[in-house]
Order: structure tokens, then C-alpha cells, then sequence
């Protein structure tokens, strides 16, 4: 994976709970964003589209009362804007003294409003470092409100982010410990009503305003299995033998600055946070707890690395954790007393670059990645000691550099049968991913462009990259977590509300694939079961 540039995106969970949970009494400090003021304190500009409704597929309910396989027409609208990714550039930009003004398109009317915000240091007299963040909007007549690009789907929650009432106000957290310069993307999803009685008249946008209450909760948490939005663009008919007709995404935990590299184990999820440095477990209960800090790095300049952490998780055949270390720029086993064992960190006589992602064949034969990303400077880091970057194998102890083709070597997989070695390139210009036989001294041949993304619109490049036992290959790319068959054909992205940066499967079953995606972590089910490492029970003192 890769680093995001700036502050992240701030990953916000709109949980039923959250009504509770706001801090108590009055805010420390507003910000009125229907004035001009307001909009120029968070380096805003409103963005409106109106919608329109068009006609399109859909399924009638089967025996077992979800989507079956009969198709109907039916209704949707366009477009479908409450993406945190979604180009409103085109969009109309409007004052936000004219969000007053009266708009819509038809008697049943729907419409988009769209602002990104950058958290200021101060807003007024209060600094906002480390502060609550509520969000309150008021629409002529009803609004649903996304964050950057979730909408939690509790129906007729107060103060949460869809529907609540007729002119009701949406009220609704939007970060927790925030940092100044942190971006959050809100969109508005205007509805005139009433709807079982549309009158003549529009939509307008009554009230929306900031709200900073000085801060009582930091750093990650794991909150109640919250189902949020997904959609499938399905591309063949194939992709429902996986996904199902109704797939669901759950959010699990939040707050974390980048998550990457999860591996199932016995009794739990283990997975990275290379930005802090941290290994987590996400607990079969449940239950959120630190299993490893520092990570990856504990010298003196960590202050000049942005990714200092671990990365790539896995178990070994005989089920030990092991671990790409980005700032120690070694993969390393782990011992249950907590001590390391250094696996490999050099390749003739000089460090590596960062190992990000592996996998191990059956035999014990280590696959691996090894870009720049976790380099203070990436390529131009005078700590950087090889003119490549590679993919390797370790195989009986001998460490072979397998290719140098690929400027950001990611993710990587085996088939079920261990006879093919995909890897994924993390590079905006050449998004590919890359099939290789693999020879039984651990060496390749015969290298194929499996699939190229790089024509595919949205963002971030290659990243993670799974199989399930039928050979299906799920990538983490642009636009979304996409499904290849095992002969290359596109069957369809599933597009989540945070980009998805790796995953794991996991569950007793193998069919829960859980997505670790920028600032949260998140599951899903699938009728089919993953390839994944044997699981056992890992302690750590």
C-alpha cells in the first residue's frame, strides 16, 4: 500500500448509538455553513446537482424473500453522488446564502448538495485539535446526509443520517479526536414531501452547521457491527454465485490512521496500522486490542517516516505470525514470548527496500514484495540501498529475486493449486496485475498481463489481492474491490463507502472476507470460501 498524502480522510461511523454518545452541554464553538463565513473557515464551496429519475432492472423477491432471479423494471435515480470519491467538479457552485434558494426538478423531486470540509485550527477562540465534530443539517422537506461516502442504514434514527421526520433536523457525529487540516466529505440527499402527497413546491436547505465539543474519546475503537452502504456493479451474471443478490457490508471498528496487512487467526483478526505503527486484534467477540507496538520501527528518525509500521501480515505453514516490517525493512517471525527472528533483510548484502505484502506455498517457499513505499522519500531516499524494486522468493533458505518490472510490486496471491503467483502494481499510470507460473524451486516464468485497471476511473491503484478456492481473484483497485474470474474476466466491483487497501478471510467458514479500508475495518460474506492461511490461537507478552 501506499501512503495517503496530507492528513486522511477522516472515516466516520454513524451509529445508532451515536445520539447518546455526543458530548454533553453546549459546544465549545460553531460554524454556520450557510454563510459565507462559514464555508470560508473550512476552505469550502457547495456544489449542487439536481436528480433525475430513470428507468432500470431490478429483482422480485425469490422464496427466500431477497432479490431472486426474475427481473422487473422498476425505478432508480442518477447520479449517484454520495461517494467520497465522486467528481462533482461540473457541478453548479452555489453561494451559501443562495442554499436558501428553491430547487428541484419535478413534483416528486430529489437533488445533491456537497461540500468537502478542512478541519481549521481554531474556530474562534477554541482549538479544534482532538475535538468532537457534529454535523446538523435541516431540508424543505428531507434529507439523508453522507460522510465520507457512508450512509448507515438505521431507518428513522434521530439525529443519524437519513431520513428522520418531515423538515426534521439530521444530527449526526462526524468525527471523533479530529486534527486540523483533516478533510471530511459531506453530501446531502435532498427529498421534497410529503412524499405519499407531493405538492408543488421544492427543495431548500433550511440549516446546516458545525458543531466542536472538546474532545472525551481518542484513538481507535471497535463499535456495534454496523451495516453500511454497498454497492455491486455487476459486469457478468457469474458474480451472484458469489455475492449473492443482497450482499451486506458491516463496519466493525474506526478511528485508526491507515489500516493494512490482516491475517485470521484462531481467535481473531490481526491486522496492521503501519502509519502508527501498531498491530491490532479485532477479537471473535468483538473486542478491539493492541497485540504489538512498536510494529515495524523503533529508531531514532521515525519521525521522518510516514509508514514506519508493519505491514503484510500471514502465518507460516506451521502457523506463526509473520510480518513485513516497513521501517526495519525486514520480514520477521514472531515468537509467542514477543521476540523476533529475522527472516530476511537483505539481498546480496544490501536492505531491502520495505517488504509490503506475502504469502507462503505449502512447502514453506516465502512470496514477497518489496517496494519503496515505506521509505521516508520513496525512490529518492538516500537510505535506499538496491536500484530496484522487486518481487522474491525465499525457498530452502535461498532468496531469489524473482522480477524487477513492476515500480510498485503490492499484492500478491497464489492459486488454490500453488501453480500461479499474481501480483498487483501500485502505480496511477500502469495499474496492473500480473500472473506468473510458479517453478518448484520457487522461481517464475512465463509472466502475463492478467488484468490492466489502469483505464478504470477512481482512486488509488493496486493493492491487495485474495482468491477464494473456485480461482476467483479479488483486487483492491480503482473504484473499488473488484472479482476476476480464474481466466480474467471482469465479473464485478463491489464499491465500499472507504477504498479498500487489503483484506483477509476469515470466520470458521472462510467466507467472511474482512476489509481493512483506510481508517476502519469492515466485513462482508460471501458464498464461497477464501484461501487463507491455517489459523492458531497467537499469544503476545
Amino acid at each position: 500500500m501506499r501512503y495517503i498524502v496530507g492528513s486522511l480522510l477522516l472515516l466516520v461511523s454513524l451509529t445508532a448509538t451515536y445520539a447518546q454518545e455526543m458530548a454533553p452541554g453546549n459546544p465549545a464553538a460553531t460554524l454556520d455553513l450557510t454563510t459565507e463565513a462559514g464555508v470560508k473557515a473550512v476552505a469550502g464551496v457547495w456544489r449542487y446537482s439536481d436528480t433525475w429519475i430513470i428507468e432500470t432492472d431490478f429483482f422480485a423477491a425469490g422464496a427466500d424473500g431477497q432479490p431472486g432471479s426474475k427481473k422487473v423494471k422498476t425505478y432508480d435515480y442518477a447520479p449517484k453522488a454520495g461517494g467520497a470519491d465522486f467528481d462533482d467538479a461540473s457541478w453548479e457552485t452555489i453561494k451559501a446564502a443562495d442554499l436558501s434558494k428553491r430547487r428541484g426538478n419535478g413534483r416528486i423531486s430529489f437533488n445533491w448538495y456537497r461540500i468537502n470540509i478542512t478541519v481549521p485550527e481554531m474556530v474562534g477562540g477554541f482549538a479544534t485539535k482532538g475535538s468532537t465534530v457534529v454535523f446538523q443539517t435541516a431540508l424543505d422537506d428531507y434529507a439523508e446526509v453522507w460522510v465520507d461516502g457512508e450512509l448507515v442504514r438505521y431507518l428513522g434514527q434521530n439525529g443519524g443520517s437519513v431520513v428522520a421526520g418531515w423538515n426534521a433536523p439530521n444530527r449526526l457525529v462526524i468525527g471523533r479526536n479530529v486534527r486540523p487540516g483533516q478533510k471530511i466529505q459531506l453530501a446531502v440527499f435532498g427529498i421534497n414531501g410529503p412524499i405519499s402527497n407531493p405538492p408543488t413546491n421544492f427543495i431548500w436547505v433550511r440549516e446546516a452547521k458545525l458543531e466542536f465539543f472538546p474532545g472525551t474519546e481518542n484513538g481507535p475503537r471497535a463499535i456495534v457491527p454496523s451495516e453500511v452502504n454497498i454497492e455491486v456493479d455487476r459486469h457478468d451474471s457469474a458474480i451472484d454465485q458469489i455475492v449473492g443478490r443482497n450482499p451486506k457490508l458491516f463496519k466493525l471498528a474506526e478511528g485508526f490512521q491507515f489500516t493494512e496487512g490482516p491475517v485470521w487467526t484462531a481467535d481473531g483478526l490481526l491486522f496492521s496500522d503501519p502509519n502508527a505503527n501498531t498491530i491490532y486484534k479485532y477479537s471473535k467477540d468483538g473486542k478491539l486490542s493492541v497485540f504489538k507496538t512498536p510494529s515495524g520501527y523503533s529508531g531514532p528518525d521515525i519521525g521522518e517516516y510516514r509508514q514506519p509500521g508493519s505491514n503484510g501480515l500471514t502465518l507460516d505453514p506451521q502457523g506463526n505470525l509473520v510480518v513485513n516490517q516497513h521501517g526495519n525493512r525486514r520480514v520477521v517471525k514472531h515468537a509467542a514470548d514477543g521476540s523476533e527472528k529475522v527472516i530476511v533483510d537483505r539481498y546480496e548484502g544490501k536492505r531491502l527496500n520495505s517488504p509490503n505484502d506475502l504469502v507462503y506455498r505449502s512447502d514453506g517457499t516465502l512470496f514477497f514484495t518489496d517496494p519503496n513505499f515505506g521509505l521516508p522519500r520513496f525512490g529518492d531516499d538516500p537510505r535506499k540501498e538496491l536500484p530496484h524494486t522487486g518481487v522474491y522468493s525465499l525457498y530452502k533458505g535461498k532468496l531469489k529475486l524473482l522480477t524487477t518490472e513492476f515500480t510498485g510490486p503490492n499484492g500478491i496471491a497464489l492459486s488454490p493449486d500453488e501453480k500461479f503467483l499474481y501480483v498487483g502494481n501500485w502505480d496511477d499510470n500502469k495499474k496492473t496485475v500480473y500472473r506468473y507460473e510458479i517453478q518448484a524451486d520457487g522461481t517464475l516464468r512465463n509472466g502475463v498481463l492478467f488484468f490492466d485497471f489502469t483505464p478504470i476511473k477512481g482512486e488509488d491503484a493496486i493493492d491487495g489481492v485474495k482468491v477464494d478456492v473456485e480461482g476467483n481473484v479479488y483486487v483492491s483497485g480503482p473504484g473499488g474491490l473488484h472479482i476476476l474470474s480464474r481466466e480474467g474476466r471482469h465479473l464485478g466491483t463491489i464499491v465500499t463507502p472507504q477504498h479498500v487497501h487489503n483484506m483477509a478471510w476469515g470466520d470458521d467458514d472462510g467466507k467472511t472476507l474482512y476489509l481493512a479500508a483506510r481508517t476502519g475495518l469492515y466485513r462482508m460474506r460471501f458464498n464461497v470460501e477464501g484461501v487463507r492461511p491455517k489459523a492458531r490461537t497467537l499469544s503476545m507478552k
